[in-house]
């Protein structure tokens, strides 16, 4: 079995806990600056983006609370540990930027029509809303650098889910400000329809969330990337003839193996359990985050081994 020291365990979840944290402290203040500027400053745009924040905050707090349990140490029921709950945490952040989406998208259209329909003459929102809007995507820019670099350094599948919607609130904070100048040049009704283009984007990623975490608790492994990458660390192992199985499994950002390979069939039981040690061996030093390795044989008549 392969694990990580202690120490870099426990920096990766250190890492992870600080770009929930982080995010969860910005969309904090976020929500409460652009909810009430929102109103205030009669935006149904900024509004809308105020409600993306409320619900990003929403999953941060049940994101933190997934991802401090993906830490606890393996047991009876889990003997691979609870690294899994990272993807369980990415498909509730997905099923949360789905939803708000769909809320979005609902509000701003009905916002935009009453704004033609029922109140042609309504006025713009105020350059508070605007400054608002523009400070979003500055501090939103750098939160989606910062936690994208964390999701590389950790391999956690939540962290990287956290990055892609910081990301999706650059494109809302954008929208939401562009349709507040072009409300405070008297055309209102772009301000909320930019809301509905951008709930659109956000229902792209959270999708995109959906598909990637979904994948990853319904093993869907190996890719042909991994399988390669399998294949070329066995190449050089004597004594094995061929590959005839793979399957993987991800706990997390951590793999578990079982391959099955074809040895030469006059072979003792000894020799082969030393070429399947050997295949253990090769496969742990050389794929990163792999935690364990089952290896089966077969016996291979010559005919086959051509």
């Amino acid at each position: 079995m392969n694990q990580q020291p202690d120490d870099a365990a426990d920096r990766r979840r250190r890492l992870s806990m600080l770009a929930v944290q982080v995010g969860l402290a910005a969309n904090i203040v976020l929500a409460a600056l652009k909810a009430v500027v929102g109103v205030v400053g009669q935006s149904p745009a900024l509004l809308a983006d105020g409600i993306n924040s409320t619900s990003d905050v929403a999953y941060g707090i049940v994101v933190s609370i997934f991802v401090r349990l993906s830490a606890k140490p393996a047991d009876r029921e889990h003997p691979y540990g609870h690294d899994q709950l990272e993807s369980v945490a990415a498909v509730v952040v997905g099923a949360f930027v789905v939803t708000t989406a769909i809320a979005i998208f609902w509000h701003s259209v009905d916002t935009a029509y009453e704004l033609l329909t029922v109140r042609p003459d309504a006025t713009g929102a105020s350059v508070t809303a605007l400054w608002i809007a523009l400070l979003a995507v500055f501090l939103k820019c750098g939160l989606t650098i910062w936690t994208y670099g964390l999701s590389r350094q950790t391999g956690n599948t939540a962290v990287r889910a956290l990055a892609q919607d910081h990301r999706n609130d650059i494109f809302a904070s954008s929208a939401a400000g562009i349709g507040i100048f072009f409300g405070r040049l008297e055309y209102p009704w772009i301000d909320p329809l930019a809301g509905a283009v951008v709930s659109l984007i956000i229902l792209h990623t959270g999708i995109d969330i959906l598909r990637s975490a979904t994948a990853d608790l319904m093993d869907t492994l190996p890719g042909r990337e991994l399988a390669e990458e399998i294949t070329a660390a066995l190449r050089d192992v004597y004594g094995v003839q061929e590959i005839e199985d793979i399957q993987a499994h991800r706990f997390g950002p951590y793999l578990v193996i079982n391959i099955t390979i074809g040895i030469d069939g006059s072979l003792t039981v000894l020799q082969g359990d030393r070429i399947a040690t050997a295949v253990e061996e090769s496969l742990l030093a050389r794929i990163e985050f792999l935690r364990r390795v089952y290896v089966h044989y077969h016996p291979v008549t010559e005919n086959e081994a051509r």
